[in-house]
């Protein structure tokens, strides 16, 4: 079975992906993470990915689809995928799909992670960990025990992402929105389109993503 999981940065879609990877032997498939590893093995593709990014720019769709293209054809990803990061647009959404036809293969689920932008800002902007355990915390969810100590290792290097901030957080929803949501009507008028409460818990989540791929 392959899929994409779909939701703004913060919904969960990373922790999801590894539990069905977990569960299923679907491989998860981000594209930074393909991106790394292409260039560090030094295929044609990763060379060329390797010398876009140290000139400082984005890579392009089409490299990123081949990338994806080479990555599939593993053997791993015979059983199944799970795309994280990818497409971010129609017009990435449409890459694809003529990337799997030609391959014979075809997407089977799209789960879209529903979320409150306002309580995904106080999610992510309220969360910290220990920089020597890398035991993870949130101010409200889930506070250490004695105030600016871990509670697994004692240490007191308690670190917050510089990007775990509501401005940029709030941009990066807004980009969401504009990019990415269009997505959701595309996939819906394929059939393949599933919707889960993505500010439910980590388990009811899984809950909801098991039932929709049962469906």
């Amino acid at each position: 079975m392959n899929l994409i999981l779909l939701g703004p940065p913060g919904a969960g879609k990373g922790t999801q992906a590894k539990m069905l990877q977990n569960a299923h032997g679907f491989v998860q498939l981000s594209t930074g993470d393909m991106l790394r590893a292409a260039v560090k093995a030094g295929t044609e593709v990763g060379k060329l990915a390797k010398d876009i990014m140290d000139r400082g720019d984005l890579v392009p769709d089409e490299v990123v689809v081949s990338i994806i293209d080479e990555r599939i054809d593993q053997a791993d990803c015979a059983g199944g995928f799970i795309l994280d990061g990818f497409p971010r647009n129609t017009g990435q959404a449409e890459a694809l799909d003529a990337l799997l036809d030609k391959k014979g293969m075809k997407l089977d689920r799209v789960i879209e992670m529903k979320v409150d932008d306002d309580a995904l800002v106080e999610r992510i902007t309220g969360r910290f960990s220990c920089k020597d355990c890398g035991e993870g915390f949130h101010d409200i969810y889930k506070p250490t025990q004695k105030d600016g100590v871990c509670d697994g290792c004692g240490s007191t290097n308690l670190v917050r992402r510089s990007d775990d901030n509501e401005e940029t957080v709030r941009s990066r929803l807004q980009t969401y929105h504009r990019e990415t949501e269009p997505l959701l009507p595309y996939y819906q008028d394929k059939g393949i389109l599933k919707q889960v409460d993505g500010m439910a818990s980590m388990e009811e989540v899984a809950r909801q993503i098991e039932a929709a791929l049962a469906a």
